[in-house]
């Protein structure tokens, strides 16, 4: 199974050649097709982490939601980016392909993020919530006084003072490459 689908990303990454060609650049392609896929993973990661009322309904229509806008936005730019007979220079002004193409890449992604957690939410309370035995101890709404004392009682100062010693170095770094 494993080299069946290996064959197959490779068969599916070479016909995907052209499209990253005609991109204004490797770098800017990922990030936005990173972009279109990676929120809705977020907002069912995040939510989950913090909220205790979340279901397996509502991320998994969080995450269905959000891929499909993902992967229209990836239709909607791939005839462009291609410069495919038609779209060389884009979709007709004002029309509603034109507006979706020319929506910077971080902002369709805020776009995404919000709508997937507004379905997540919505499906979440529409559906019979968790049951919070199963859930204990997996978010910080379900944490108990025991499982809080072990998690400090794990820390030891080295780890304190290696986690600062990290976030010193990732600040210099940021300063001195910001510029």
């Amino acid at each position: 199974m494993g080299r069946t689908a290996t064959i197959i990303m490779i068969v599916i990454a070479l016909a995907w050649i052209p499209v990253i060609q005609g991109a204004h650049g490797l770098y800017g392609y990922l990030q936005s097709v990173q972009g279109y896929l990676a929120p809705p993973i977020f907002v069912v990661f995040f939510f989950g982490v913090f909220w205790k009322r979340l279901n397996a309904q509502g991320c998994l229509w969080a995450m269905v939601v959000g891929f499909v806008i993902g992967g229209f936005r990836m239709l909607v730019d791939t005839p462009v980016t291609m410069k495919l007979a038609g779209y060389e220079n884009g979709y007709t002004p004002g029309t509603f392909l034109w507006i979706v193409n020319n929506i910077n890449f971080q902002y369709f992604s805020v776009l995404i993020t919000v709508v997937s957690a507004v379905v997540m939410v919505v499906m979440s309370y529409a559906t019979a919530a968790p049951d919070y035995g199963r859930i204990k101890s997996l978010t910080f709404a379900t944490t108990s006084a025991e499982d809080k004392a072990r998690t400090r009682a794990s820390w030891a100062k080295k780890d304190v003072v290696f986690s600062g010693i990290i976030l010193a170095c990732i600040l210099a770094a940021y300063i001195y490459f910001s510029g």
